[in-house]
């Protein structure tokens, strides 16, 4: 291979490495549980509206990364990338240059706009609304001016749109509202992903603090926003029994059962001042994919 098609495949290995693409996992199985809840109330579950509605979700995720890695990149400077946090580093280490990730972002923001008219076509304003409040939320959660991540608002913005509002989208698409059935199923995968922000920030906060970046960890210290990370895990397990249970009273037993062991070891090692970092931030991701893919498993379960 030529010199020039070399430097040409390490700018792709780059793009790929700048995507993040295994974080998409969240965006994926938050939109299939709230299908899985429109299901589960008689829902007509139609191709063409999931592949929108997914399509919508997954640009807007994709947005998210693209912006923080073109307005984090001053804070990334300071830190080291890990599998969980501190973004890619191919932007901070020079590999690509920040105009790519901000070109980037606004295609996938185009990209997430379009299929949400889909849905302004379609009939179902219940989830074009929904989709722009992820497509505004998320943008705002990293751009100026409001930079919500660098305000110590971030952790709460990420949990309504990634915790709430995605499955929320999967649950409009198929029914066309938003109501209390919806909002209940979202519970727990709110607190699970409030938790993990806090967690996820926890090997940037020196870089952070010496960035200026203002977020919970920061603003906190370790001990406070450590408690804070524990009670919202600790709100996982009664939010998913409860959700579960409100159909067959049995149903969200083995469910919550399974999760109880992701959320003790959270608690555990977010409580330990002696735990590396990466630990606490892998064991926060962890808690949320958990937490929805269990959940989305007991849906599907109630639909047999």
């Amino acid at each position: 291979m030529s010199p020039q098609g070399e430097a040409y495949m390490r700018k792709i290995a780059a793009f790929v490495r700048l995507s993040r693409l295994t974080f998409l996992f969240g965006g994926f199985a938050g939109f299939g549980l709230g299908a899985a809840v429109a299901a589960a109330c008689g829902a007509r579950i139609t191709p063409a509206a999931y592949l929108a509605g997914q399509t919508m979700v997954t640009a807007f995720h994709l947005m998210t990364h693209y912006a923080n890695e073109f307005f984090d990149r001053g804070a990334d400077r300071y830190g080291t990338p890990t599998a969980f946090s501190g973004g890619s580093g191919v932007i901070a280490s020079g590999e690509l240059a920040p105009p790519a990730a901000l070109v980037a972002a606004l295609t996938c923001a185009a990209a997430g706009t379009v299929a949400t008219l889909w849905f302004v076509r379609a009939g179902l304003p219940a989830a074009a609304a929904i989709g722009a409040a992820i497509g505004v939320g998320a943008w705002i959660y990293s751009a100026p001016p409001l930079r919500l991540s660098g305000r110590g608002w971030g952790e709460l913005d990420t949990m309504v749109v990634v915790g709430m509002l995605v499955p929320a989208a999967g649950y409009a698409a198929f029914t066309g509202r938003f109501d209390a059935v919806i909002l209940a199923a979202t519970l727990a995968p709110a607190c699970a992903i409030f938790a993990m922000m806090i967690a996820v920030e926890w090997p940037d906060r020196a870089a952070d603090a010496a960035a200026g970046k203002r977020n919970l960890v920061v603003r906190l210290g370790t001990l406070a926003a450590g408690r804070l990370a524990a009670l919202a895990a600790l709100g996982v397990a009664p939010a998913l029994i409860a959700v579960l249970g409100r159909r067959l009273w049995w149903a969200g037993i083995p469910f919550t059962l399974l999760v109880i062991p992701g959320i003790a070891g959270f608690v555990r090692a977010i409580a330990s001042p002696a735990r590396p970092a990466v630990e606490i931030a892998g064991r926060g991701v962890a808690l949320f994919a958990l937490t929805v893919s269990l959940e989305l498993l007991g849906y599907v379960a109630l639909l047999r």
